[in-house]
């Protein structure tokens, strides 16, 4: 009896502290990584630029800390940055409303402000798998729970890099699910000596590790926490702009955390990352999570051996500093913003002589701004008396905002007229109404504003657009106030117009499962496409109120404008109309840039001609942070749309390269190309036509 009860503690605990099975079939070991697998420990190291390598020790033991250590080192010298340490990554699970409005694409959802559950992720170790693609390695853990949801926590290694990311991969086959994240490292006992962050004003900041009973959640810039040990720093930050579901307002909502305990879900103390369930206090979407997808619940850590926070630097980079790149032969441009400036003018409130959104904006590299004024303030339907200085106020501000390298636009979301919520420009000021009796003219002169315009309906609208030059496209397409647009209105003759551009792009709404942002708008860029109408579309933030110590960054994106020089307020702005109309510009999130783009050598919103056989050589010029996921080459024959992936796993963070793509596209008519970082950051082009 007695030897039968010393068998069963043996196996009890075999089956507790054993060491679970590690598969290696996918690894390739030409590929720089050095793998060894003793005392219950698997050592995996990997090179990580400037001659230094990283190495992160996994504990295979059930029961013990998944990460055993994190190191860097050079010449196999190595420093212990950090041992101990689980992942720590809560799920907060509620309801997706799938049938009042547009499925999986709405906007306007209850989601934060009904019933929800919270989970932490729970690892019980069943196996290791240990994949190369490319210069990424992936080490995934099985046997990660989280309420509804069930897969493995994976970690990434990227050559080149002392860059990893840690991430729970869960899927679920509860359907309508929604998901807000918050994600961490944390120890039973303390690892850091230090914490660094930036605070909101650029200035960096520091605290000494103490006994805290509770966690601290802080507001900063750059999202990123740095912890600091004996022999070197962590830094822990997210996807730059991933790690955000869409909101109406970019405030910074303290998206990082430190301390005991968080949330009651975690023991031991941590340092990661966070959401504020209510967001902005307006409509909360949180993530989608559909039935069967591989969610990636994931953040970025990033090695050093240097201390003080000065790994904060080379965090910072991955995105130029929160700032859009300067490019040779190319203006940034980003639209709607409801910042409602000129009610404040107007309501008298104090106006310093440059507001904080313009100092946001230049600050963030933005060169020229597209406004989206009266989106609830202000007159667009009249009484006239206050339409006609509403708009002079907005003209007159513009113009005194716009100066340097920086031009500030006019701008409206019309929601009448055309179907659904719709933006427009003009290349100079000009005085419209939003509606018209019958008595009244289309257009008068006046002697104090000049010439009036005063629209009815679509007809006169389209003329509007054509008598003066304007463009107009649709705003958020097929969500939110455009939920069906501009679907049931491609028939039109507006839609069918050279004045109607095409859509907007912007991440939503945001799904952890896909490898890219914006789903939503490059399909309609697609279908568009297919409709048969020269239509592009340019990048949109849709957010309301902006100053510099907002998470602008995270909710922002960009067009890369084609301009030879920067238009001025009071000569007009023209060109920048004509590069929107002809199709001369990239869209990016910031991190990968497109200086150049060619199909048989035929710029984007030009027609190529394909050789007898239906062959295209495509050259893409690319510039990238992060290390590269894929590109895609899309096209369409006027029915079906077309992705061939390329897997660009072989790059390395921050680089450089030309590449060519040699594909048959006999009886397409259109193809254009998307890239994607492994944080899902992306540029895409605009199509170019075929022949």
């Amino acid at each position: 009896m007695r030897k039968f009860l010393v068998l069963v503690l043996v196996f009890f605990n075999l089956l507790t502290y054993g060491q679970i099975p590690v598969d290696l079939t996918g690894f390739d070991k030409k590929k720089g990584v050095k793998i060894t697998n003793e005392s219950n420990l698997l050592n995996i190291e990997w090179p990580a630029g400037n001659a230094e390598s990283g190495k992160i020790i996994i504990d295979l033991s059930k029961g013990q800390p998944v990460m055993n250590s994190l190191m860097i080192g050079k010449n196999n010298v190595f420093k212990t940055i950090v041992k101990n340490l689980d992942p720590a990554i809560i799920l907060t699970v509620g309801k997706r409303d799938l049938v009042s409005q547009n499925g999986w694409n709405i906007f306007f959802d209850k989601t934060a402000y009904l019933p929800y559950k919270t989970y932490p992720v729970k690892l019980d170790k069943t196996g290791v798998k240990v994949v190369t693609s490319g210069s990424q390695t992936e080490i995934i853990v099985a046997g990660a729970t989280g309420g509804p949801f069930s897969g493995s926590y994976n970690f990434t290694l990227y050559n080149g890099s002392p860059l990893m990311n840690v991430a729970a991969v869960m899927a679920t086959d509860v359907d309508s699910l929604a998901v807000v994240y918050d994600a961490g490292l944390v120890s039973q006992q303390s690892p850091w000596e230090n914490l660094f962050w930036s605070d909101t004003e650029n200035n960096v900041r520091n605290t000494k590790v103490a006994r805290m009973d509770t966690a601290h959640m802080m507001a900063v810039k750059y999202r990123t926490i740095i912890g600091e040990g004996k022999e070197g720093s962590l830094a822990v930050f997210p996807a730059p702009h991933q790690f955000f579901y869409p909101l109406d307002n970019a405030y910074n909502l303290e998206h990082i955390w430190y301390g005991n305990n968080y949330r009651n879900q975690f023991a031991g103390f941590g340092i990661g990352l966070r959401h504020d369930l209510l967001g902005d206090r307006r409509w909360v979407p949180w993530f989608n999570a559909p039935p069967k997808t591989q969610q990636r619940y994931n953040f970025f850590c990033l090695l050093s051996a240097e201390k003080d926070g000065k790994v904060l630097e080379k965090v910072k980079a991955f995105t130029h500093n929160d700032t859009y790149q300067p490019l040779p032969g190319y203006y940034t441009m980003s639209s709607h913003f409801h910042q409602e400036h000129i009610d404040e003018v107007l309501t008298r409130r104090p106006i310093p002589e440059m507001p904080g959104f313009v100092k946001a904006f230049r600050n963030t590299g933005v060169n020229i701004v597209h406004l989206g004024e009266f989106h609830g303030p202000g007159s667009p339907r009249g009484p006239e008396a206050k339409r006609w200085p509403e708009l002079k106020m907005m003209f007159d501000e513009c113009k005194r905002l716009s100066d340097g390298n920086f031009l500030l636009l006019p701008g409206e979301e019309p929601n009448n007229f055309f179907g659904g919520h719709w933006m427009n420009i003009f290349p100079k000021p000009v005085y419209w109404l939003m509606s018209r009796e019958k008595d009244q003219p289309f257009v008068e002169e006046n002697s104090t504003y000049g010439k009036l315009y005063r629209i009815g309906n679509k007809e006169e609208m389209l003329k509007l657009l054509e008598l003066e030059k304007g463009l107009a496209w649709t705003a958020h397409a097929r969500t939110k106030g455009s939920t069906g647009f501009p679907d049931k209105y491609k028939e039109e003759a507006f839609y069918k117009s050279d004045r109607f551009l095409g859509a907007a792009w912007k991440a939503m709404p945001a799904d952890l499962s896909q490898p890219k942002l914006g789903k939503r708008v490059l399909d309609l860029m697609d279908d568009m496409a297919n409709w048969g109408q020269k239509k592009y579309v340019i990048a949109e933030a849709d957010l309301f109120r902006i100053e510099p110590n907002y998470e602008l960054y995270g909710h922002l994106n960009v067009n890369y404008m084609q301009l030879d020089q920067m238009p001025k307020f009071e000569t007009g702005w023209q060109p920048l109309l004509d590069a929107m109309e002809k199709g001369k510009f990239f869209v990016s999130t910031g991190e990968i840039l497109l200086p150049s783009f060619s199909v048989n050598n035929v710029t984007s919103g030009e027609t190529a001609k394909m050789d007898a056989k239906g062959n295209v050589e495509i050259k893409l010029n690319a510039k990238w942070t992060f290390p590269l996921n894929r590109a895609e080459v899309i096209s369409g024959d006027g029915k079906e749309v077309f992705h061939d992936v390329i897997n660009l796993h072989d790059t390395e963070a921050f680089g450089e390269k030309s590449f060519t793509f040699t594909k048959n596209l006999k009886n397409r008519k259109w193809v254009r190309v998307e890239v994607w970082d492994v944080a899902a950051n992306g540029a895409f082009t605009q199509i170019v036509w075929l022949d």
